[in-house]
């Protein structure tokens, strides 16, 4: 019996984890959960798997958790915070840490997963985006294993050699390429993106997703950080991973061979796939996604993606190719900005125009631990804040005819 560890268990990964682990009770046992704020499902979820820990970042909502849990008959220990997240990481009880935290707050308690030897499964790209070569010297150091989760990655891994080492070369790799979907956006006439709402944007045509991750995937810049995540997972420079868009999501990636050979791993766009190979590996178990029907007639078309259309994706390749502190801040700086656009602040087609000035203006040094990386992390968010403010001013000042 394997115990698994949830980071961001009320999210789409997170529940789609524990669909998969339900389907196998005799393998797997929940010992701990953790989530940001939505405690509603998180009870439900606590009763449904009595997880030893239970960790929620907000301290208020962890003493309401804990009152309802109580209450209910549920001896589970519930913590709270950063720290909270980081005992759900390292909890003795899990051989396996599913993590699934969005965005930078992830980070840290990944790292805390890696640290504890655990195999991680990585659903959480921006760890290796902010910190990807702290990220892999910990987990050389302390014998962790790392298991990518998004379909991407986890199709690439499918489809190179077993015992791949980060050398392309010598294993014959020629390229990698990550398909997207292009999302809901593909073949609107650049000028509609200014107007795209929250919702529009958010109603991808193929995947269920948070909304943060959506409106990335409508941008592309998704992909963007897939690029810099797979360069890191994978060992290779940014002109050896090449994005090609793939509207039916039925190929999920692809590896490219230097004899012309081209493996491919295809399925349904369903997370539960990945999660399953990664949870059994290196066995296989039912995901409970429907099986893939080719001979229905399913078309499979690709083509390049419109830098002017996307150009996140663009703004991704410069920060990785910057290096430095670069991939720290293009991260930042989107999530700052989806955030704004979110809250109606942000039109949708300045996302990546506030992007762009927080590169230009963020001095692309370099970090060499845990610390500098959440120092320029949170300088980073500081000047996407004032890019954000004088952006707005400006738009104002244009609203009432002023010059500016």
């Amino acid at each position: 019996m394997r115990g698994i560890a949830i980071l961001g268990s009320t999210g789409s990964i997170g529940r789609s984890t524990l669909d998969v682990v339900a389907r196998h009770p005799d393998r797997y046992r929940v010992v701990a959960l953790a989530a940001r704020r939505q405690i509603d499902v998180l009870f439900e979820q606590c009763l449904a798997h009595r997880p030893k820990l239970v960790a929620v970042v907000d301290e208020g909502a962890s003493g309401v958790l804990r009152e309802r849990l109580a209450a209910a008959g549920v001896g589970c220990e519930v913590v709270h915070g950063v720290a909270g997240l980081e005992a759900v990481a390292r909890i003795e009880e899990a051989s396996s840490v599913m993590a699934a935290i969005v965005g930078g707050a992830g980070l840290a308690p990944t790292l805390a997963a890696v640290r504890a030897g655990k195999t991680v499964l990585l659903a959480n790209k921006e760890a290796l985006v902010m910190a990807g070569s702290l990220f892999l010297d910990a987990v050389r150091e302390h014998g962790a294993t790392l298991l990518p989760i998004d379909s991407e990655h986890n199709a690439v891994f499918q489809s190179l050699p077993a015992g791949f080492d980060r050398d392309l070369e010598q294993r014959g790799v020629r390229r990698i390429l990550l398909t997207a979907s292009g999302g809901p956006f593909r073949t609107w006439a650049v000028e509609r993106l200014a107007g795209v709402t929250p919702d529009e944007a958010c109603a991808h045509p193929n995947w269920v997703m948070g909304r943060k991750i959506s409106v990335d995937s409508a941008t592309m810049m998704n992909k963007g950080l897939e690029v810099i995540e797979a360069h890191w997972l994978f060992g290779a420079p940014a002109a050896q991973i090449e994005v090609v868009i793939h509207p039916q999501s039925v190929i999920h990636s692809m590896v490219e061979y230097v004899d012309g050979s081209v493996l491919a791993q295809l399925g349904n766009p369903d997370m539960r796939t990945p999660i399953a190979h990664a949870l059994a590996y290196p066995e296989r178990i039912a995901s409970g996604v429907s099986f893939l029907d080719l001979a229905r007639g399913t078309s499979l078309t690709f083509e390049a993606p419109d830098l002017d259309r996307f150009p996140c994706l663009r703004l991704a390749y410069r920060a990785l190719e910057t290096g430095g502190c670069a991939s720290i801040a293009l991260n930042a700086a989107n999530e700052c900005a989806v955030e704004a656009f979110l809250e109606g602040r942000l039109a949708f087609d300045r996302i990546a125009t506030i992007i762009e000035n927080v590169l230009d203006r963020m001095p692309s040094d370099r970090v060499e631990s845990l610390d500098a990386v959440l120092d320029a992390d949170a300088r980073a968010r500081r000047l996407a804040q004032e890019v954000l403010r004088e952006h707005v001013g400006t738009m104002a000042d244009q609203a009432l005819g002023e010059p500016g």
